[in-house]
């Protein structure tokens, strides 16, 4: 019987945990705005991290700044994860925006709007 559960996936989830705690308390710059880590995936070979994040109470242009702004800041923050995880070798990071939140937001403005004409009708 494999591994149900590799490195890669605990990596992943530590790096997950640390990662939310330097953008929250290390990392101090303007265009960041108010980020959440939703997913890390890391390749096989823990070469590269792939980051999906969220920014809260944004709109798309602050959105697209604050991942550019995150996928710039990738070297320095990468050295500040580097420092709380226990690994020969950190990944390098790639930020992305995880638009999943703003999708389910919308799915349920929809369904508030399908059941207030349900209760018209």
């Amino acid at each position: 019987m494999g591994k149900e559960y590799g490195r890669s996936e605990r990596v992943s989830s530590q790096m997950q945990k640390e990662l939310a705690f330097v953008l929250q308390r290390e990392t101090h710059d303007s265009r960041i705005g108010f980020v959440t880590v939703n997913e890390v995936v890391v390749s096989k070979d823990l070469a590269i991290a792939k980051i999906y994040v969220t920014v809260l109470n944004a709109d798309d242009s602050v959105k697209v700044e604050s991942v550019k702004a995150l996928n710039e800041l990738a070297p320095m923050i990468r050295h500040l994860v580097a420092k709380r995880m226990r690994l020969r070798h950190i990944s390098d990071f790639r930020f992305y925006y995880d638009n999943s939140f703003d999708t389910g937001i919308r799915i349920a403005e929809l369904l508030v709007d399908r059941g207030k004409k349900d209760q018209e009708n």
